[in-house]
C-alpha cells in the first residue's frame, strides 16, 4: 500500500498538557482551525451540533513503543492479553486518535470543546459533526475489562480548566 499524505487542519489549544489514562471529564480546550486552510465560513452551521468527532495525531507518543502483537491494557495482569487492533490507545500503526467531544461554542475558526482526550498542541487531522444516525445500530457488547478500565476515564478532573485563548 502507498503512504497517504496528511496535513493537520487544526491544533488543540489549552486543556491538558500531559496525556493521562483517566479523569478527562470537564477538560476544556479549543480546536483552532488553520486560517490558511479554511475561511471563517467553514464553521457556519456547526453551532447547531452538540458533539464533534475529532481525528488527531498522538504527537507525544514514543514511536519506539509500538507492539502490534498481544499485550494487556495498562499492563494490568488481571486483564487479558489482547491484540493491537483490540485496543484504543496511542500505540497505533499510524498514531491516530479518535475522540467524541461536546461542542460548547463556535467562535470563528475556534471550536470550544469539552471532554476531548487530546492535549495542548495536538495536531488535528479532521473534525466532523456527530450525527446520531451514525451511532451504533443494534445492541452493543464489549469485554468486562473495558468497562472496568474506563470507569474513571471521563470522571471529572480536579485539574479541568477552561481553554486558554
Amino acid at each position: 500500500m502507498e503512504a497517504i499524505p496528511m496535513t493537520p487542519i487544526a491544533q488543540v489549544v489549552g486543556g491538558r498538557t500531559e496525556p493521562t489514562d483517566d479523569y478527562w471529564g470537564g477538560t476544556q480546550a479549543i480546536l483552532r482551525l488553520d486560517p490558511d486552510l479554511y475561511p471563517v465560513e467553514a464553521t457556519k452551521g456547526l453551532e447547531e451540533f452538540s458533539h464533534l468527532e475529532v481525528a488527531f495525531f498522538f504527537h507525544l507518543t514514543d514511536q519506539a513503543d509500538l507492539n502490534l502483537g498481544l499485550r494487556r491494557a495498562r499492563d494490568n495482569p488481571a486483564w487479558p492479553e489482547v491484540g493491537n487492533i483490540g485496543h484504543r490507545n496511542m500505540r497505533r500503526r499510524n498514531w491516530l486518535g479518535i475522540s467524541r467531544c461536546k461542542l460548547l461554542k463556535v467562535d470563528g475558526l475556534d471550536l470550544h470543546v469539552e471532554d476531548l482526550d487530546a492535549v495542548d498542541g495536538t495536531p488535528v487531522l479532521d473534525v466532523k459533526p456527530w450525527f446520531a444516525e451514525f451511532g451504533t445500530r443494534g445492541e452493543t457488547h464489549q469485554p468486562a475489562w473495558v468497562t472496568e478500565m474506563l470507569g474513571d476515564y471521563f470522571a471529572p478532573s480536579t485539574e479541568a480548566q477552561p481553554a486558554r485563548r
